[in-house]
């Protein structure tokens, strides 16, 4: 209770402009307050009305306070968009000839589109208004009506081939380019790392957002002042959390998500329902900060449900929509004369939007649905712009769009293009504001140190793979122990290493879940150019190598000398080479299927399917040689083939050491029982037939031999390490193109 009051004291102090400068005729000169002024006299007001000794946290003063000269419009025309939905169709539907397309379940007349199975649904029809800074445009309407839609269209979330209509800035064409530059949006969803801070969470995007030539102190005070504004001093050291670690509440969430769109005082921020999961005094305290952050000079349009009476009087412009038209479009204070004039005045006591949306629902569900409020809406605006036709329209006042936002940077906004503003001079448009704020090697450190805080403070995942890998070694050292020269060791080190190698690769499926949880953090964070997507790709390569790293030590260590494998030293260093070059070549596999599937579950059936072609095809089962033809491209394919080549030829390339002597050549045959005086006997009489004497010290099989009865002739072990590694970098480029092709964050 004693917050709320803070916070309506608080907000009634500043209603005023909060920087004022003495003029020269004795008056006062107030130039518009920015966010920087607005956080700090919040923390100061707060601190003197609850007696919080939370010190007060001051911005960083980049700002000249002079007056605001120019504003920024934006204006969107005749906005359409449609999609192609598939008709539910039924049998008597199926067989009535040439009246199928004029079945529909609404009144609307089918479109020339249609088909027996398409029908066409307009989600915007010719949708028509504008914004200016300083104000906050809120898009009303029912679930469904469109307001999402709306404000994914003018955030270029939807594909330029499939909009209709124009969008302005300052009278030019908004490129998409430079708006996701100067803009922000925050989804509906709250998209952040679980064992992040919310100070840690905020200073990340700090560190993306604001350029290089901040310092860390000042990048620091700018987020403390921002946790001040947006009463999250409390929870600034609790990690954010998910549904196995408990975190902040749902509302302290909400306005993280807020904050780190805004961390660089972007001049257009679009905001989907950011009131949503909040109680009446959170959102009124988000829609005041919104309001002081479109009076520091930039627009603000958002949808939001149904707002409270507070929050309606914050808003300066409303939009309603239903159905993908609009029904009323303009002040809130004019709402009860616009009813009124269509014939339903909206009663003394009852709130504004919730009469509206109640009427308009009442509406849609008549035969004509809201037809005739369309029309009236459209009546009703041009009849008004007659009454004040000299009353000028909101204008940028002859301002191009590259001297507002050359205006705009000077006074602090857009902090990531200060150094470019400063350094431009005659610059284009484009290259006015920096595309990203920072180089990619900065990006991808701030990358690969939230990902390591965020791993970190999770060991129970590292902790399941590392005891995974545990115990498939204790189980193959102990099952596989200290092996023979024998026939018999000679096919069970076969089968070790088959199972040891393809054991490399299923322990890498871990690496699925990943991207696939920051699938839309990810998408979020690029499509406003918070960082490159090859930093990204570069970032999570780097993050994932020490714990390849050590797990292939580990499993090395523990199966190598217990096994009883050849090499020594040297043979050690390759086996654990190529065990790490398997962990590499599988992440990284695994890693571009992850940006591929959609689902988890998805991901982990194509995963194991895949991977077990790969060991079928290994050479394990059967030689290259014998592989039909039509199959022998998988072979070539296959991941495990050269772990698995790789590490025979590093236990049987000594052409010196024999594994099969004289009547060990009947070990694998009936004649293994046969006394040993008796195989001395037929090696005796072998030896006459074939003309070259055989005893029983004789060298059969030599590992050279071996190599070549298993078909491993072509590569060396070298070539397979390095092809392996090769497979992997392959499988990162893939990945890279795959964020490129499926990452775009817009509608169809």
């Amino acid at each position: 209770m004693s917050n709320r009051v803070v916070a309506e004291n608080v907000l009634s102090q500043i209603d005023c402009p909060l920087s004022c400068a003495s003029g020269g005729g004795g008056g006062v000169a107030c130039a518009s307050p920015t966010i920087g002024n607005l956080l700090k006299h919040v923390g100061d007001a707060r601190k003197q009305l609850t007696g919080d000794e939370t010190p007060v946290h001051q911005l960083l003063d980049i700002n000249n306070m002079e007056p605001r000269s120019l504003p920024f419009v934006l204006s969107f025309k005749n906005l359409t968009y449609a999609v192609k939905i598939r008709r539910k169709l039924s049998i008597p539907t199926l067989f009535s000839g040439g009246n199928c397309l004029s079945t529909t379940t609404t009144s609307q007349e089918p479109s020339p589109g249609d088909t027996l199975f398409t029908k066409t649904k307009i989600l915007l029809n010719d949708i028509s208004g504008g914004a200016r800074d300083g104000e906050i445009m809120a898009v009303l309407g029912a679930s469904g009506s469109g307001k999402s839609t709306l404000i994914d269209a003018l955030a270029n979330r939807i594909s330029r081939e499939s909009l209709k209509g124009s969008i302005f800035l300052n009278g030019e064409q908004l490129e998409s380019r430079l708006l996701k530059v100067i803009s922000a949006y925050v989804m509906q969803d709250d998209l952040l790392f679980p064992m992040l801070t919310v100070e840690e969470t905020l200073m990340f995007a700090a560190e993306f957002r604001l350029p290089r030539t901040f310092s860390k102190a000042k990048k620091k005070m700018r987020i403390q002042a921002l946790i001040d504004q947006l009463g999250l001093r409390n929870a600034a050291k609790t990690i954010i959390g998910d549904e196995g670690h408990r975190g902040v509440s749902g509302g302290e969430r909400r306005r993280v998500s807020i904050g780190i769109d805004i961390i660089h005082d972007p001049i257009v921020l679009f905001l989907d329902e950011p009131t949503s999961g909040l109680d009446s005094t959170s959102a009124y305290m988000v829609v005041k900060v919104l309001q002081r952050i479109a009076q520091s000079g930039s627009i603000v349009i958002m949808s939001i449900h149904q707002p409270s009476y507070r929050i309606l009087g914050i808003l300066d412009q409303m939009i309603f929509l239903s159905r993908g038209q609009m029904v009323y479009s303009g002040s809130p204070s004019n709402l009860p004369m616009y009813f009124s004039d269509f014939g339903h005045p909206i009663p003394e006591n009852e709130d504004r939007t919730e009469f509206a949306l109640d009427l308009i629902r009442e509406m849609e569900g008549s035969p004509d649905g809201t037809n005739s409020l369309v029309e009236f809406n459209k009546s009703w605006q041009n009849m008004r712009r007659g009454a004040r036709n000299a009353e000028p329209s909101p204008t940028h006042d002859g301002l191009t769009l590259k001297e507002a936002i050359s205006a705009s940077i000077s006074r602090g906004k857009l902090v990531s293009g200060t150094a470019a503003a400063t350094t431009t001079g005659e610059a284009s448009l484009t290259s006015l504001v920096p595309t990203f704020a920072n180089p990619f090697w900065i990006e991808m450190a701030v990358l690969s140190r939230r990902s390591f805080t965020n791993s970190f403070r999770m060991p129970e995942l590292f902790g399941i793979r590392f005891c995974a890998i545990l115990v498939t070694g204790f189980i193959l050292a102990t099952m596989f122990w200290h092996l023979d020269d024998s026939p018999k060791g000679i096919q069970e080190r076969l089968g070790f290493f088959a199972f040891a190698m393809s054991t490399t690769f299923y322990t890498c499926a871990d690496a699925l879940p990943v991207f696939l949880q920051e699938r839309y953090i990810f998408m979020r964070e690029t499509a406003y150019n918070a960082y490159r997507r090859q930093s990204y790709c570069l970032s999570h390569a780097l993050v994932s190598l020490p714990a390849l790293v050590f797990l292939s030590f580990s499993f090395a260590a523990i199966t190598f000398w217990s096994v009883g494998l050849a090499g020594g030293s040297s043979g050690f260093m390759f086996y654990f080479a190529i065990i790490l070059a398997s962990f590499w070549a599988g992440n990284s596999f695994v890693t571009f299927l992850s940006g591929v599937v959609p689902h988890v579950m998805l991901g982990y059936t194509i995963v194991v399917a895949i991977l077990a072609y790969f060991l079928l095809f290994s050479g394990f089962f059967i030689n290259r040689d014998r592989i039909p033809d039509y199959w022998i491209w998988f072979h070539y394919l296959s991941l495990v083939k050269y772990p698995y080549e790789a590490v025979l030829q590093n236990e049987f390339d000594d052409p010196t050491k024999c594994f099969i002597r004289g009547v060990q050549i009947f070990d694998n045959t009936p004649l293994a029982s046969v006394p040993d005086a008796l195989k001395e006997r037929l090696l005796s009489s072998m030896s006459s037939s074939i003309g070259l004497k055989i005893t029983s010290s004789t060298c059969v099989t030599t590992g050279l031999d071996l190599l070549k009865q298993q078909g491993i002739t072509q590569l060396s072990k070298w070539g397979c390490l390095w092809i392996l590694i090769a497979w992997g970098f392959f499988f990162r480029v893939l990945f890279y193109f795959s964020l490129l092709v499926g990452s775009k964050n817009k509608r169809k």
